[in-house]
């Protein structure tokens, strides 16, 4: 009975484990989708996007450093900036080295480091690989 547990096991975690991997791809897509369009909001408002050193903090609360807002209507998130799935702050900077008009924002996937593939590989706010 145990050897007939122990083979079921094995052979139905890697499907779950894969499910739970799927699902964090695409709730860190999710997330990246939703701090898009606060960042397109506040640009909006602001004529520019919160600079590297005023970060996703500033969708949620009026920045203290320069550039200040003229006219911050936030905050843009409902809730406090969350991290990634796998608990790593997103990565902003605004200039941003792929899209220097705006901003690039990266979460570097389960292992915080950029490239990797599967669930290491890096998800941006462009929809390819981080450089």
């Amino acid at each position: 009975m145990i050897t007939v547990i122990a083979i079921l096991a094995g052979l139905v975690s890697p499907m779950v484990f894969r499910n739970v991997s799927d699902a964090k791809v695409a709730a860190a897509r999710a997330q990246i989708e939703t701090l898009g369009l606060a960042l397109d909001t506040y640009s909006l408002h602001n004529d520019s996007y919160p600079s590297t050193a005023q970060g996703l903090d500033a969708l949620v609360a009026l920045p203290a450093t320069a550039p200040i807002p003229r006219n911050w209507r936030g905050p843009y998130l409902k809730r406090a900036v969350p991290a990634d799935p796998w608990g790593t702050p997103y990565h902003y900077e605004s200039p941003g080295v792929v899209n220097p008009a705006s901003y690039d924002l990266v979460s570097y996937g389960k292992d915080g480091q950029p490239g990797g593939n599967g669930e290491n590989a890096d998800l941006t706010s462009w929809g390819a690989v981080a450089p």
